[in-house]
């Protein structure tokens, strides 16, 4: 199957172009994030209790999974199969439980080629942004955006890998919102899957990029 480049406006073009400027690697975000955990806060405008103990257990995960998720062979070589360079510019923010979880191993993923540059944005700072890569009618994260040399949409992932959507998507069906015994069970299949799901989704998608 062919890669589909997005067509987007010129409006939705500057909007990618000014999250570009002002957007954070690995290594900063977590940065971020471990600042935000001393000094009690979280990102974004509101700084309830609730997120500011959810961005301190997410930076503690995500310092975790970054010691255990690792890419097997078959994994590597499949990625390394890309041959143009691309940018993954991901709205997050250090709240999501989701994000904590899915972010290190995109990162462990672009560690392992030269063709991947991981780019990070909070979506509370971007609302612009996030309201042109919508999920269902909602500002869901994270969202990744794959992106070529001319910044153009080569395809939009998240916020969950395939089977945790469908999880979630079943569950909405019959019970409407998610409830707190719903998420902890996610979380709980994310620690199963180690990234597996994710790996496989963004392998599925860069095998599409020619």
């Amino acid at each position: 199957m062919n890669s589909i480049v997005i067509a987007f406006t010129s409006l939705s073009e500057k909007v990618i172009e000014k999250a570009l400027s002002s957007a954070m690697s690995y290594k900063a975000y977590l940065e971020q994030m471990n600042a935000f955990s001393i000094e009690e806060a979280t990102s974004g405008p509101d700084q309830s209790e609730i997120l500011i103990d959810y961005t301190a257990l997410n930076y503690k995960r995500m310092k975790r999974l970054d010691k255990s998720i690792d890419l097997d062979n078959a994994h590597k070589q499949k990625i390394n199969k890309l041959d143009k360079k691309i940018t993954w510019l991901v709205i997050t923010e250090t709240w999501c439980g989701d994000a904590a979880q899915v972010i290190p191993v995109l990162n462990k993923i672009a560690e392992s080629t030269d063709n991947i540059e991981l780019k990070l944005v909070y979506r509370d700072e971007n609302e612009a942004l996030i309201n042109a890569f919508l999920t269902d009618g909602a500002q869901s994260i994270p969202k990744l955006i794959a992106l070529n040399e001319k910044n153009e949409v080569l395809y939009t992932w998240g916020p969950r890998p395939s089977e945790a959507t469908k999880m979630v998507v079943d569950f909405k069906s019959i019970n409407g919102n998610l409830t707190p015994e719903f998420k902890h069970d996610l979380q709980k299949w994310y620690n199963k899957d180690k990234g597996v799901g994710i790996i496989v989704d963004q392998i599925a998608m860069l095998n599409k990029i020619e």
